[in-house]
């Protein structure tokens, strides 16, 4: 029989992590070698996982696709697991090297066959996948500039524009101003900001505001 293939999984959330480990040490050809709530403790702690279960949305301040690339720079693979909470998220995901997201909610042996299949190598292609890929493969960030992210970060976050003003130290008018060409960048890229509850779902979208912490 061939050597186990060693896995780690990486998610904050400590019971969705204790059930895949579960899973995953009831299987002869995989071997557990590392559990972590972030992808810098599994690093720092040392692993020669050839193969991560991440959690799309950890809350430590770090995208998915920043996750992926960092393991990817350690050569290893990566097969994501999601609530499907943001769609966003699921889509950068998809364009960054993953082989395959698997919803968390999917049955067990539906999740052991998809970290079976990635850990040899092999792509799953799941129905969040394909969707994620289907429905718009070319949405980016928006192109905004380092100061009109400041201005979204204040603005969106629930204060008004004159404080924005007042904590940049520049005129209402400007704040006005930039709101309005962020408005439009993101109606351009046929994703509207109409009103600041948009504008703070776009936010967090591009990683300029934190994703709402789960309780």
């Amino acid at each position: 029989m061939p050597d186990p293939v060693q896995v780690a999984i990486v998610d904050d959330h400590e019971l969705v992590s204790l059930a895949i480990g579960a899973l995953l040490r009831e299987q002869e050809s995989l071997e557990l070698v590392g559990q972590a709530t972030s992808v810098d403790r599994l690093l720092a702690a040392g692993t020669d996982a050839r193969l991560v279960v991440l959690d799309l949305n950890l809350q430590d301040g770090s995208t998915p696709s920043q996750n992926v690339e960092r393991l990817h720079a350690r050569g290893i693979g990566v097969l994501v697991l999601t609530s499907a909470e943001n769609p966003f998220l699921i889509r950068e995901v998809s364009r960054s090297g993953v082989l395959g997201i698997v919803r968390k909610s999917a049955a067990p042996e539906d999740i052991i066959a998809a970290v079976t299949a990635a850990a040899h190598g092999q792509p799953i292609v799941t129905t969040e996948w394909a969707a994620a890929l289907d429905s718009d493969p070319d949405l980016r960030s928006a192109p905004l500039t380092e100061r009109e992210r400041e201005v979204l970060t204040l603005y969106a976050s629930g204060l008004p524009a004159k404080s924005v003003a007042r904590r940049l130290n520049v005129t209402e008018n400007t704040v006005d101003d930039h709101i309005r060409r962020i408005r439009a960048v993101y109606a351009q890229q046929r994703r509207p900001a109409n009103t600041k509850v948009d504008l703070y779902q776009r936010g967090i979208e591009d990683g300029i505001l934190p994703y709402p912490t789960r309780s």
